[in-house]
């Protein structure tokens, strides 16, 4: 596998002004299987000033050339999805089948979607006697996580650029290598030197330096809330904008009536997806008293089918979690679950059999679970399912609104109008109705600890941008 050994600043590779490196370690089995740059505080500051130099011309290109650039970016993408799915599949250890349809196959459409809004976006209109103007906000720092590790570059890179916006991106730790291969490609799209800048390293000390250097306009960042709260305080204090994408617990309401079969099994599909590493899974599954034990016992059937194992091999379902610590975490919040009583359907804290090195996790089912119980309130991030029980519509919101996070969430009834009406209940950002599909146009991003901003779409452009008015 191809690594570079510097930073893509300013249009080229260069070396990092330290001498640390990050060891990029296959969470399938633990081998090395690159190494890159731990970047510096004087790296951040040689990628921003770049950005910076770069601002004025990028932004006064006119929308349809940066429109042309960014379709050229989606087309490299594209052209390169066998590269990108590998790649991901070895750094991050989603399966091979997962990797070439969402982590490859999401972002080449996410970029070829803005780069049909910066075609077609007005970035002026008449009000009254005022014309306003919408105009980039400056220099972007584009922190990322490494759950989705070319999606989430992608939905902050493709916005910024169609806004006319210069970025310095730094990538998760665990997960570099897709963002270095995402450099090659925005190289080989021939966007202007210093319009995007690369710069691995740790989060202490190459995501802080760019969320507080003074070069920079507006941080975007994705990952955890504790985190979030850190990056939002230091971009803050700067008096910068900030949007933050962060937590979630989401709750699916099976309504009576609603076909709980189909609902359980998008549930399991949905937590177990990418090993349960998703903000948005739909971690608690709420159903009626009178249909409990009938979701249980679906529940317990579905999560059978999820193979896991060497997420090379096309049968697996279910590859390992990103690394050590994260699989330590999520074992941990299985034992919790068990002390504090509720019942475990399927799964467990042990190792899957046959599956002693990597980081692996059993597919888990509780049932029993209370809304006080830990694994009903806490952020898990692994396949990990709650099944709780409701009496009425009532208690069946305030257990899904009894939560600090409201990114996602889902409804399932006996019709579209019955399931939208109870999801205007729901304080989260996005409710899919009776298992409605996502969708790259549609805004992203939750209520509460969840975050701020939107991604994604129209909205996800105009975090952006800023807004003028002329008085005639």
């Amino acid at each position: 596998m191809k690594a570079h050994d510097g930073m893509y600043i300013d249009g080229r590779w260069r070396p990092s002004a330290g001498r640390d490196v990050i060891e990029v370690v296959n969470p399938a089995d633990e081998q090395i299987i690159g190494v890159v740059p731990a970047g510096t505080a004087e790296d951040v500051d040689a990628a921003v000033r770049a950005a910076r130099a770069a601002l004025p011309g990028w932004a006064a290109t006119p929308p349809a050339e940066r429109a042309a650039r960014l379709a050229a970016l989606r087309d490299q993408l594209a052209g390169r999805a066998d590269e990108i799915t590998d790649t991901i599949t070895a750094e991050l250890g989603a399966p091979l089948a997962f990797s070439r349809r969402v982590q490859a196959g999401v972002p080449a459409a996410v970029c070829g979607s803005y780069a049909e809004l910066a075609a077609t976006f007005s970035f002026e209109e008449k009000v009254g006697n005022s014309t306003v103007y919408l105009e980039p906000v400056g220099v972007v720092g584009a922190i990322t996580p490494w759950n989705y590790p070319l999606h989430q570059v992608v939905a902050k890179v493709a916005p910024a650029l169609a806004a006319g916006c210069t970025v310095v991106l730094k990538p998760a730790e665990d997960t570099p290598l897709v963002a270095q291969l995402f450099a090659e490609c925005v190289a080989a799209a021939e966007l202007p030197a210093g319009v995007f800048n690369l710069v691995t390293g740790l989060g202490p000390v190459a995501g802080r330096a760019l969320a507080e250097h003074e070069g920079v306009d507006f941080v975007s960042f994705t990952g955890s809330t504790a985190v979030g709260r850190q990056v939002g305080a230091i971009a803050g204090g700067g008096v910068k904008r900030v949007a933050l994408e962060l937590g979630g617990k989401s709750a699916c309401v099976v309504l009576p009536g609603g076909d709980l079969r189909k609902a359980v099994e998008r549930v399991l599909a949905d937590v177990c997806r990418n090993s349960g590493q998703s903000c948005d899974a739909l971690t608690r599954l709420l159903v009626h008293a009178d249909h409990y034990d009938e979701a249980v016992a679906l529940a317990a059937e579905a999560v059978a089918g999820f193979v896991v194992g060497d997420p090379r091999e096309e049968s697996s379902r279910l590859g390992p979690v990103v690394n050590a610590a994260q699989r330590e975490r999520v074992r941990g919040f299985i034992r919790t679950g068990v002390e504090e009583g509720a019942r475990l359907v399927a799964g467990g804290p042990e190792a899957p059999e046959g599956l002693d090195r990597g980081f692996y996790v059993r597919p888990t089912v509780f049932a029993e679970v209370t809304p006080e119980m830990t694994i009903a309130r806490e952020e898990i991030f692994g396949p990990v399912v709650s099944i709780l029980r409701y009496a009425d519509e009532d208690e069946a919101a305030r257990i899904a609104n009894d939560t600090d996070y409201g990114l996602s969430g889902a409804v399932w009834a006996a019709d579209e109008a019955t399931a939208a009406a109870f999801a205007r209940r729901l304080d989260t950002g996005r409710v899919d109705i009776n298992g409605g599909r996502f969708n790259i146009l549609a805004p992203f991003g939750g209520y509460k600890q969840s975050g701020v901003g939107r991604e994604l779409g129209v909205h996800g452009l105009m975090e952006y941008l800023h807004t003028k008015s002329l008085q005639f």
